[in-house]
């Protein structure tokens, strides 16, 4: 059936909105180019997204034209104001940005949860409204939406961040504070290797895959898996925690509650840092996420025959759970995330790529990531952006 008068209306405004997002300004000449529709279709639509305030003009197309034709029209970027948030153990990330993506205001605050839930919580909000109120001064009333990446399973029935052992109470509680605080927004939770996946395949390693797995090695292990273009979350939220994946070389098992003798005991940053010190390589104690990434790219630099040996032998291990993975997904591709992924880069992904190869019959290509650490934040903030291009450019 042909979509009626209005239903059209909108589709053709949603594509319009979306070439802005993608192109930048744009001519209505240009709209009329881009979409194939016709010029009065395209000035009735430029001239309802004025109207509405989605849209205004934002200067003129080449010096020597003059006119309506040579409008250029741009997203009215302070039509509302995203906040992105990466949860951490011992502190926040935040970064508050335009509609359009482009980031006003970061702020970074170490949080100590011995204290207790409830300040600790409120170190959390008042790092988002710092970051807010830096950003402009009707940034923090007016933040439209608020993505947050933090560790743990998120319930996907309910959106919640669920109870996780290891995990500091304050997490839990963050996202019902800033909603208290700001009861006009839109805050959602999401797990930090999910979202760091999402912004591999917007922005880094992975953009032309729609089907691969992005294995996280930081602080810990963690694994997102994109089939066919979707995130896969699993039936309790818990796809990807690989951590807990039983695998040789461990000289234990994990339990419910312990991922110790798991995965991670192989590819964890503490499991680094011993492993460089077997092959005579300083590490510091005890090592983050960060601390592992650092010795790893000096490891890299170095080339000597320690650092070589080091990096053969943490390769062995991450191939261990890239052919676990492989061979249940098949996904063609297995980018290595996080700060050690991307600091191993090209060398540590080619010694991954040539021990799966011995190991699982299935052609997967290993690739480094490009973000690191900072692709949860990102990938935070790409999910508010579109959650509230969506509320807004809807008809």
């Amino acid at each position: 059936m042909p979509a009626s008068p209005s239903t059209a209306r909108a589709i053709n405004d949603r594509l319009a909105l979306r070439l802005l997002q993608q192109e930048g300004p744009l001519t209505a000449g240009q709209l009329k180019q881009l979409t194939g529709l016709s010029r009065p279709t395209v000035s009735d639509l430029v001239e309802r997204l004025t109207v509405s305030g989605l849209i205004r003009v934002v200067g003129e197309s080449g010096e020597q034209r003059r006119g309506p034709n040579a409008r250029l029209y741009g997203i009215a970027a302070d039509r509302a104001h995203l906040a992105a948030l990466d949860v951490r153990t011992g502190g926040v990330l935040v970064l508050v940005s335009d509609l359009v993506g482009r980031v006003l205001a970061e702020v970074a605050v170490p949080i100590d949860a011995g204290g207790g839930t409830g300040p600790a919580v409120e170190q959390a909000v008042a790092a988002v409204e710092e970051a807010a109120r830096t950003a402009g001064p009707d940034a923090w009333a007016g933040l439209h939406t608020v993505g947050i990446g933090a560790p743990g399973l998120v319930d996907p029935a309910t959106g919640d961040l669920r109870d996780s052992s290891g995990l500091p109470a304050w997490h839990r509680s963050l996202v019902a504070a800033l909603q208290r605080h700001l009861p006009k927004a839109r805050v959602t939770v999401e797990n930090e290797t999910n979202l760091a996946a999402l912004a591999e395949q917007r922005e880094g390693a992975a953009r032309d895959r729609d089907t691969f797995v992005l294995l996280w090695l930081g602080h810990g292990v963690g694994a997102a898996v994109v089939l066919d273009g979707r995130l896969r979350r699993g039936a309790s939220g818990g796809t990807g925690e690989i951590g807990f994946l039983p695998v040789p070389g461990t000289g234990s098992l994990p339990s419910a509650t312990d991922c110790d003798g798991g995965f991670h005991a192989l590819a964890g940053a503490a499991a680094i840092g011993a492993l460089a010190r077997e092959h005579g390589l300083p590490a510091e104690v005890p090592l983050d996420g960060p601390g592992a990434a650092r010795l790893v790219a000096r490891a890299v630099a170095a080339g000597n025959e320690a650092a070589t040996r080091f990096l053969d032998t943490l390769a062995d291990r991450l191939a261990i759970g890239t052919a676990a993975v492989t061979a249940v997904l098949d996904p063609g591709c297995v980018v290595l995330g996080g700060e050690v992924g991307q600091a191993g880069g090209e060398p540590l992904a080619a010694r991954v790529a040539a021990r799966l190869k011995r190991l699982s019959p299935l052609p997967t290509e290993v690739r480094a990531g490009t973000l690191g650490g900072t692709a949860v934040l990102r990938g935070a903030l790409l999910t508010a952006r579109d959650r509230a291009q969506d509320d807004l450019f809807a008809p």
